[in-house]
């Protein structure tokens, strides 16, 4: 088996980690990319703490739109002192998130966004990016965020952002678990993004993201677990964690009609130059 990158986990989830990393190392998992939200802005720094025990962990930094409210100067400043680290690779995950209730309002989310946005400007990392639609949200969460009936206000919104934010820094970023459609694919693709596939690209009902994890350019592809979440098919009810990228990875070589070992090589080459430090 050809070595694998998870490009998404969130390690600070496991109270079994060495265990977690020792089936991620007999799984081919060579390289993990540790997600620092934490549990918010004060345990963001968990994640590096990782990164800096295990040589095959590499981390995130970053404050989560749910917890936007959060981005006071003190944190923000924390954020700028982690993402100076070399063990720290980017700021994530970042974004919009429309679809809880009782999320901050969208100015909040916003200018928290736009803030770390400038954060990894300055540090010159990249960003990982999380986007939740209210599509399936409650209606109230919809009537709370949805502009003019638009259930993709979220999309439309963070394009509108990096377009004014972050595409004059000629910078690159994921798109942490796609989960939109071909023509938001393609915008994130025209400013110099990576579409990074999960555990629900294997859900039956998933046929969109299939269809733009199927067409996808060969060399802008990851894959991910979001672990402990959003666990793959056929152990999807169970626990996810780093070893499981593989199932991602065989379900998205069948889709685009090549093998397993193939998607690993690509997709592995793809994080490396992504991440030139990481090799």
């Amino acid at each position: 088996m050809n070595t694998l990158v998870d490009s998404h986990c969130h390690l600070d989830d496991y109270t079994d980690l060495p265990e977690v990393l020792a089936r991620a190392k007999a799984a081919s998992v060579g390289r993990l990319l540790a997600v620092g939200i934490g549990d918010g802005p004060e345990t963001m720094h968990r994640a590096l703490e990782f990164a800096h025990t295990h040589p095959q962990v590499f981390a995130t930094a970053g404050i989560h739109p749910q917890e936007a409210h959060q981005a006071t100067p003190e944190h923000l400043a924390k954020l700028e002192k982690l993402v100076s680290d070399p063990r720290c690779i980017a700021v994530g995950e970042i974004g919009l998130d429309y679809y809880h209730l009782d999320n901050p309002d969208v100015p909040t989310q916003q200018a928290a966004f736009i803030a770390q946005l400038k954060i990894a400007a300055a540090a010159c990392k990249p960003i990982t990016i999380h986007c939740r639609t209210s599509e399936l949200a409650t209606p109230a969460a919809k009537q709370k965020y949805e502009q003019h009936g638009n259930p993709n206000a979220a999309w439309d919104d963070l394009l509108v952002l990096l377009d004014e934010h972050w595409v004059p820094t000629g910078l690159p970023g994921i798109m942490h678990c796609f989960s939109g459609n071909e023509e938001q694919a393609a915008r994130s693709l025209a400013i110099g993004f990576y579409l990074s596939f999960a555990g629900n690209l294997t859900y039956p009902k998933s046929t969109t993201i299939q269809a733009v994890a199927k067409s996808a350019p060969a060399d802008r592809i990851l894959v991910e677990t979001d672990a402990p979440f959003l666990t793959p098919i056929p152990l999807r009810g169970k626990r996810n964690e780093p070893a499981h990228v593989a199932l991602t990875a065989k379900f998205l070589a069948d889709l685009r009609g090549t093998t397993l070992e193939n998607i690993a090589d690509q997709t592995t080459a793809n994080f490396h130059a992504l991440f030139p430090t990481t090799a």
